[in-house]
């Protein structure tokens, strides 16, 4: 997968200038009839997100939020901003500032074909914007997304939770509140912790830590 050689590659420093010009030249057509469903959509456009994050914000020298919003890359000759993958492919056009309760009623044709059918709201744990407090990036493949994107949250929210059992309160990372939505509202986020962590919160305060922006380029899994 084309999507996967330009996230190693920028991994390890090589020129990515073949690799975008590829992904560039390839015909639009022929890329929806690679992205058959939504497991090829999500392991693509994930490290399409992942590998151009860095390539506008290393090479480029994108800052915020211009590296999200403004269409800086061309996929099958569309272009696109990070914003596009992440709120209009991956998360099904939700508006971005809406905790995921609000949908776009019109948007583009190119973001309606390409977008999942089903939000899969552990793309939030795959994800990364180049933050201290962002889930590691991992080369994600069509053969095995679901078992990585299951790793990813559980050892993310294992990384992220803090639980007081005396006070019954968790404290755990700001994504839940930011797309609150995306997870079923506060009852799918308690449901999340039963299945991930094998931990019942029901009867817990959630609480939200304060996101680190503070910048942490090419963070890995090893």
């Amino acid at each position: 997968m084309l999507s996967e050689q330009l996230l190693l590659a920028v991994k390890k420093g090589e020129d990515t200038t073949a690799l975008r010009l590829q992904l560039k030249k390839i015909d639009f057509n022929v890329l929806m009839r690679y992205l058959i469903n939504d497991d090829y959509k999500k392991a693509f456009w994930i490290n399409i997100y992942n590998a151009y994050f860095l390539i506008l914000r290393k090479e480029k020298q994108i800052e915020k939020p211009t590296i999200y919003k403004k269409k800086l890359f061309e996929i099958a000759e569309k272009q696109f901003s990070l914003d596009d993958v992440e709120h209009g492919i991956l998360r099904r056009n939700k508006y971005k500032y809406s905790r995921g309760w609000i949908t776009k009623l019109f948007g583009t044709k190119i973001i309606k074909n390409t977008m999942v059918k089903s939000l899969d709201y552990r793309i939030h744990f795959a994800l990364n914007c180049g933050a201290k407090s962002c889930p590691p990036i991992a080369f994600y493949t069509v053969d095995n997304i679901s078992n990585q994107l299951d790793m990813a949250t559980q050892s993310f929210l294992e990384g992220e939770s803090n639980f007081d059992d005396e006070k019954k309160e968790v404290k755990t990372t700001a994504l839940f509140n930011w797309y609150l939505a995306d997870f079923g509202g506060d009852k799918g986020v308690r449901t999340i912790f039963k299945n991930q962590l094998n931990r019942d919160i029901s009867g817990y305060t959630i609480k939200y830590k304060t996101y680190s922006w503070e910048e942490n380029l090419d963070n890995f899994i090893s």
